[in-house]
């Protein structure tokens, strides 16, 4: 722990309350020694509700305040809510109960927690804003509930012989997508070889046929829009176009042409990044907040030249490419509203890159054709069989990850503007 810039604070504090009653000034005495604990992040027994971690300056807290694990969205499905009045916004998550995971919502503004779901085998990381409603799945039928209300309603159940899952809600919530495997084949690989190093490439050598389906929620109907004979994955609508869809070719990305786009309505298909060299991978793909730009992680070869790049949706141009060094490259990256500023969760020397110091929560200013990094969050005490998976608060003056640093799954945030 670093004591100095601690104790410096606490003298200052002293000095300027002279006057107030003795229990008034110890209770603030207690309140600004929890907000300025300066210590290592993780790695020593429970951390505090918040510290300044003693590697970067930058305040760290615990936002979901929850017994059991707990977990944010992957990378690229935005799981906020805006404030109505000036209530805070929500925020919806994963925590574990004993049903099964479920979904719930904390408060940013008072980091109240509410359940919102109740039922048995809950999945999908879903939220449409406009309509205020979380998106999920329970077994064979799909439902939305309201982040205010908690009001759920029933949108679908598929045929027992379909198994299909949906995986996206598009901007206005009016369609969902989800993919099919035809046959059994993907099941039973999936079931005899569990390990994502085992299925990977058996999936991928199979070419089974794989189908995109939309549902239409308010006429509950199912309709076909595009199959192929490749493992057809990573489905994300685009933020704010309800009508552009995104999926990838799954599989070693050095073998594969990864990501596309379809226009649900037209049919229209295209690919987004055509490789253009041996062993060079583009992956890991996101929308940007206004759904300007689809930003993907590019390497070129793999794992020896790290890039961020973004095609312009409306020009289908791939106009911004920004460099980084081995160490600053992450597993998924985020970017606020102007596209002015990014974040990475880092990785640690198992992942891609083999950095040798890379398990860091990062801040990216563009500077030309490369990435300025500032470190956040010291992550030397998480383990990567985790993805922190970052997302910025809405306000955009916090970056949201998970963390295992304290023993369990948890849900953290780290401000952007450095402690002083």
């Amino acid at each position: 722990m670093i004591k100095l810039p601690y104790k410096i604070l606490l003298r200052s504090v002293c000095v300027s309350l002279r006057l107030i009653l003795p229990v008034q000034f110890l209770l603030v005495l207690s309140q600004v020694a929890e907000a300025q604990e300066v210590m290592e992040t993780g790695g020593a027994g429970p951390m505090p509700a918040q510290w300044i971690d003693s590697e970067t300056g930058h305040k760290v807290m615990r936002l979901v305040n929850r017994e059991n694990d707990n977990g944010s969205f992957y990378f690229n499905n935005t799981p906020f809510v805006p404030q109505l009045k000036n209530e805070g916004d929500l925020m919806v998550f994963y925590g574990k109960t004993d049903k099964g995971e479920q979904l719930f919502t904390v408060n940013l503004k008072t980091k109240k927690i509410e359940q919102l779901t109740n039922k048995t085998k809950v999945s999908g990381e879903m939220v449409c804003a406009k309509t205020r409603e979380a998106f999920y799945q329970s077994a064979d039928s799909i439902f939305a509930v309201n982040v205010n209300s908690h009001k759920a309603r029933f949108i679908y159940a598929f045929a027992p012989d379909f198994k299909g899952r949906v995986g996206t809600v598009n901007a206005d919530g009016t369609y969902m997508a989800c993919v099919k495997a035809t046959g059994e084949q993907e099941r039973k690989i999936l079931a005899k070889y569990p390990e994502k190093h085992d299925f990977f490439n058996r999936i991928y050598d199979a070419h089974i046929q794989h189908t995109l389906y939309v549902l239409d929620v308010k006429h509950k109907t199912l309709k076909q829009i595009h199959q192929e004979n490749e493992w057809t994955n990573h489905l994300l609508f685009s933020p704010t176009d309800p009508d552009n869809l995104s999926y990838c070719h799954e599989g070693p990305w050095e073998k594969v042409d990864r990501i596309w786009n379809i226009n649900i309505k037209t049919g229209e298909n295209k690919l987004l990044h055509k490789r253009t060299m041996v062993n060079e991978i583009a992956g890991h793909e996101f929308f940007s907040p206004l759904g300007n730009t689809e930003w993907f992680d590019l390497q070129k070869p793999k794992g020896q030249t790290f890039f961020l790049a973004g095609i312009n949706m409306k020009t289908g141009k791939e106009d911004r490419v920004y460099q980084m060094d081995r160490n600053e490259w992450s597993i998924h990256f985020n970017v606020t509203k102007d596209e002015q500023t990014f974040a990475g969760d880092g990785g640690n020397s198992g992942q891609v890159a083999k950095a040798p110091d890379g398990m860091w929560i990062y801040l990216f200013k563009p500077n030309g054709d490369h990435f300025k990094s500032e470190k956040l969050v010291n992550m030397k005490h998480h383990n990567y069989h985790l993805e922190p998976n970052v997302h910025f608060s809405p306000d955009e003056k916090w970056v949201i990850f998970r963390a295992n640093f304290e023993g369990y799954e948890g849900v953290y945030a780290v401000e952007i503007a450095k402690h002083q």
